[in-house]
């Protein structure tokens, strides 16, 4: 089984930073690709930044310059460092990769989830 485990969510107000982490574990053979997502109230789910194993990081327009993905190979972690937030970025943030393991095939895995609130 993988588990994917999020941290790092909570209360800030407009224009403070906030740092998520998430690392995955369980029997892992490769990690394709990991990134962040956010679902609002009443919105869709949004994609907000991946990053390819070995490649250039990916991010919504409504994050660009603000948000910093980066990842971790040796602990299977990612990392969403997000500054100038502000209170239209609040959601619930999830923590998703896409990897093989050593027992079944390829698949996606999601966190639970992290409440993050932009707030004065």
């Amino acid at each position: 089984q993988v588990q994917l485990v999020e941290s790092g969510g909570g209360l800030v107000q407009p224009g403070g930073a906030l740092r998520l982490s998430c690392e995955a574990s369980g029997s892992i053979f490769s990690i394709y690709r990991m990134g962040w997502y956010r679902q609002a109230p009443g919105k869709q789910h949004e994609c907000v930044a991946t990053v390819i194993s070995g490649g250039s990081p990916n991010y919504a327009d409504s994050v660009k310059g603000r948000f910093t993905i980066s990842s971790d190979n040796a602990k299977n972690a990612v990392y969403l460092q997000m500054n100038s937030l502000k209170p239209e970025d609040t959601a619930v943030y999830y923590c998703h990769a896409f990897l093989r393991t050593f027992i079944t095939g390829s698949a996606d895995y999601w966190g639970q989830g992290t409440q993050v609130t932009v707030s004065a």
